[in-house]
């Protein structure tokens, strides 16, 4: 199964149709995971894309939704209020449970955190929760109203500017949010939670994640988004949350497991979709990226082709030396392999064979540097370039090797 995006649709808390993307990762999905946008926002903000790619990516499904009146969902926005989004998350969890899986883990941006913190003691498949700049308090919101608070409270309802585009707030909303009582429900949840937020967030200050972390009961963790702004917009910001997130997440999850015996016996790399070189490789139960560097058109998401050729190097010789020095009962220290790769002219590597060189034309010549700590031990003193050359990596680049190439017969049986 290659990593996947699908659209999906369900009916939220009014019967309006809400729009939803489900992230599916490449090979077997390890658990399912739900993804509640900012106030106002919609599910395909950079936030909201790159955590899901990062989760995918460590085998977990993710469906983001877009809360009912907003981005491509059905419905009237100004109808709408935190007990409504509730609802349409708990609609949002239904969905899964009734065709996929239920959620094992809740993720919140901004109003959305507080929703999911909301919710989750609700849900008894739930194991963990992460917010993103989450108010402690669903009212915090009501200051993005500035001058058209009065006129709420005084009309009804007023048309307000947010994010640089006119939404109607109605009294419903305010009376709604001043109502709600989130420090109970982070008390009594009862799951893992991780609170990331950045310190100079001027939308949803700092304080708010000190209150829901004393708030809640262990385990508990807290990530400090040094610099990133309230929405996480820049690239980098966003892909360091994603990554703490699904690192932590692993924690609360089932072991990954291979697909069938042929994740086993094979290394399988799979488009994403997103840019134009990134890949989803999966060997065994382990899961990466590959990708190409931005110079050439990648996202550099991921270590290139010939890094992962000369990750195998590097590491086979490590473990080549290591597995001698045993055998040898050598105290070795600490073994550290650089490996360098380059195309180069073949009459310009010193090291070639003359019939290298007569052939001409460039060859790839990779570079070991090899570091062990404390030096090199008497019993290995002499040996260690000999026992490097014998690493099976090195001898598979240095010998005769041959790719055979098959035509999968049926392809939809790989997607």
């Amino acid at each position: 199964m290659t990593s996947t995006s699908i659209k999906a649709q369900f009916q939220g808390h009014s019967g309006a149709n809400l729009a939803a993307r489900l992230d599916i990762p490449a090979g077997s999905v390890r658990a399912y995971a739900l993804f509640a946008h900012c106030f106002t926002c919609s599910k395909d903000i950079l936030a909201a894309k790159r955590i899901s790619a990062e989760l995918s990516r460590a085998g977990i499904a993710v469906l983001r939704f877009d809360f009912t009146g907003l981005g491509a969902s059905e419905g009237e926005f100004a109808s709408t209020n935190f007990s409504s989004n509730i609802a349409d998350l708990q609609s949002a969890v239904s969905y899964l449970r009734d065709n996929y899986e239920a959620p094992t883990i809740l993720i919140g941006h901004s109003l959305g955190g507080a929703a999911v913190l909301a919710v989750a003691g609700d849900i008894p498949e739930v194991k963990a929760v992460a917010t993103i700049g989450a108010p402690a308090d669903a009212a915090h919101v009501i200051h993005n109203f500035g001058s058209k608070l009065d006129e709420v409270e005084e009309r009804g309802e007023a048309l307000v500017q947010l994010g640089g585009r006119p939404f109607t707030i109605r009294k419903q909303f305010l009376e709604d949010v001043r109502g709600s009582a989130l420090a109970e429900r982070i008390s009594s949840m009862r799951k893992a939670l991780l609170v990331l937020h950045s310190p100079i967030d001027q939308t949803v200050g700092i304080e708010n994640a000190a209150t829901i972390f004393s708030a809640a009961k262990h385990p508990k963790s807290f990530v400090s988004l040094d610099n990133a702004d309230h929405l996480v917009s820049r690239a980098d910001d966003a892909a360091f949350a994603a990554s703490v997130i699904a690192s932590w997440a692993s924690r609360y999850l089932r072991a990954d497991k291979p697909q069938g015996d042929e994740a086993i016996e094979a290394v399988r790399a799979s488009e994403t979709g997103e840019g134009k070189f990134q890949n989803t490789v999966q060997a065994g139960r382990h899961r990466l990226f590959a990708d190409e560097p931005a110079s050439v058109g990648g996202l550099d998401s991921g270590p290139s082709p010939y890094d992962y050729l000369s990750v195998a190097l590097a590491a086979c010789t490590s473990m080549t030396l290591r597995m001698y020095a045993n055998f040898k009962k050598a105290d070795l220290g600490r073994v550290t392999v650089d490996v360098s790769h380059a195309k180069i002219h073949a009459t310009d590597c010193a090291e070639c064979t003359h019939e290298e060189i007569t052939n001409g034309g460039k060859i790839d010549r990779f570079e070991r540097t090899i570091t062990i700590e404390g030096g090199v031990p008497d019993a290995l003193r002499g040996k260690i370039e000999d026992i490097a050359d014998k690493c099976p990596v090195h001898r598979t680049l240095e010998g005769n090797a041959k790719v055979v190439t098959k035509i999968a017969s049926d392809n939809a049986d790989r997607g």
